[in-house]
C-alpha cells in the first residue's frame, strides 16, 4: 500500500456549508469542500486534508503487522528479563521533535514514523529507551543505566544525532542528565 496517491479530485458541494473531508477512492484522493470558498482558502484546506489523509494512510501501512510488538517483547526478554507489561507499540506520524514516547500508566509506546527507515539496531535502541521508561519514568542515572545495557546504545545515539535531531537525543549516564 505504498502508493503515491498524488491524484487529488476536489468536489465543490453546494450542500456543504462548513464541513470538508477527504477520503481515498481507488487511487485518487477525493476532497469535498463547501462551494463558496475563495481559491486561497480552498487550496489551504485541500492541502491540509490531503496531508492528514496521507499521514493516516502511512500510519496504517506502518502498523499493519505485529512486528513492533514482537520486537519490543524480544527486547523486554533480553534486557528486562521479560518482566515489563507492554500494552501497545505503534508508529505515529505526529512526533516531529522526538523519536519515541512512552506512557507508563498505560504501557503504550509510540515511535516516530521516521524510525521505520532506519537500521534495526537504531530502532532497537529507541525501543529499549522507551521500555526503560516503564521501569524509570524519568531520565535519571538509574534510567540511563538501564538503557546502556543495550550494547549499541552509544552507536545508536550517534546515529540519531547525525540524522539531524541532535538537540533531542540524550544518553549520558551522569548526575546532571544533560542532553548530549
Amino acid at each position: 500500500m505504498t502508493t503515491d496517491f498524488s491524484k487529488v479530485h476536489v468536489v465543490r458541494s453546494p450542500r456543504r456549508a462548513k464541513t470538508a473531508g477527504a477520503r481515498l477512492v481507488g487511487d485518487v484522493i477525493e476532497v469535498r469542500v463547501p462551494q463558496g470558498l475563495t481559491q486561497d482558502r480552498e487550496r489551504e484546506l485541500v492541502e491540509k486534508l490531503v496531508a492528514l489523509l496521507k499521514a493516516g494512510l502511512s500510519r496504517t501501512d506502518l502498523n499493519r503487522d505485529d512486528d513492533l510488538m514482537a520486537r519490543a517483547q524480544e527486547l523486554n526478554r533480553r534486557y528486562f528479563d521479560g518482566r515489563l507489561r507492554i500494552n501497545s507499540v505503534r508508529y505515529v506520524t505526529n512526533q516531529r521533535s522526538r523519536f519515541g514516547s512512552c506512557t507508563p500508566n498505560t504501557a503504550a509506546i509510540r515511535l516516530s514514523h521516521r524510525l521505520a527507515g532506519m537500521p534495526g539496531w537504531v530502532q532497537d535502541y529507541v525501543l529499549v529507551h522507551e521500555l526503560a521508561h516503564l521501569v524509570e519514568p524519568n531520565h535519571s542515572p538509574d534510567f540511563w543505566r538501564l538503557v546502556h545495557r543495550y550494547e549499541l546504545a552509544e552507536r545508536a545515539i550517534g546515529f540519531l544525532m547525525a540524522s539531524g535531531m541532535s538537540d533531542h537525543v540524550e544518553g549520558e549516564v551522569s548526575d546532571s542528565n544533560a542532553p548530549m
